[in-house]
């Protein structure tokens, strides 16, 4: 089943959704066209398939990278996050046609945008203990939209110049910084007045 999966999200990122077929997702796979059928019934079961396998990949992404924030400096956060769009693409690839074909892609945008802000805002909880909840939002919804410009100058879907996204890298990490820093600071001090 999982290279079925993989066959239709190839065919899906370079084609789209609905110029897909079920036989061209069976023969990418080196299978029998009633094999794709005894698992999914349909393109539309396929389409369903690959999207809660996308949106799982992002969400243990995120969960992992909250377990790591407390160990990491808001630089080292800053380029983590700056980039994660871009190394989770190859595995998320068809995320875009999915939403783009589905009736209800409001919702499942919707959904994947709280995701990532939600995952973006833990993280950065993490790494700064106090930061408050609406301002990690708040800095959570500027991170993301950094890491959207980042995929589409990975994909060359925005203006990009060699050097534009080290750029965005640096102004990432300096924003980061600025922001988490003091407060990463004010709890190393709350935590050293209390060992003493």
């Amino acid at each position: 089943m999982a290279e079925l999966l993989a066959a239709a999200s190839d065919l899906m990122a370079e084609h789209g959704y609905e110029a897909t077929t079920m036989a061209e997702i069976a023969s990418k796979a080196g299978a029998k066209i009633g094999s794709l059928y005894r698992f999914f019934p349909n393109k539309e079961a396929v389409g369903e398939a690959l999207l809660q396998q996308h949106m799982a990949i992002v969400h243990d992404e995120y969960e992992a990278l909250e377990k790591r924030a407390a160990d990491l400096s808001p630089e080292e956060l800053a380029d983590i996050l700056i980039d994660l769009l871009a190394v989770l693409y190859p595995r998320v690839k068809s995320l875009p046609a999915l939403m783009e074909a589905h009736t209800d892609r409001t919702e499942i945008r919707d959904r994947s945008r709280q995701q990532a802000l939600a995952g973006i805002s833990a993280a950065l909880r993490v790494c700064a203990p106090g930061l408050d909840e609406q301002t990690a939002g708040d800095i959570a919804a500027v991170v993301l939209n950094n890491m959207k410009v980042m995929l589409g100058m990975t994909l060359k879907d925005a203006p990009t110049t060699p050097g534009a996204p080290d750029e965005l890298r640096r102004m990432n990490r300096l924003y980061l910084s600025a922001r988490l820093g003091p407060c990463q600071r004010k709890q190393m001090a709350k935590n050293s007045t209390k060992t003493r």
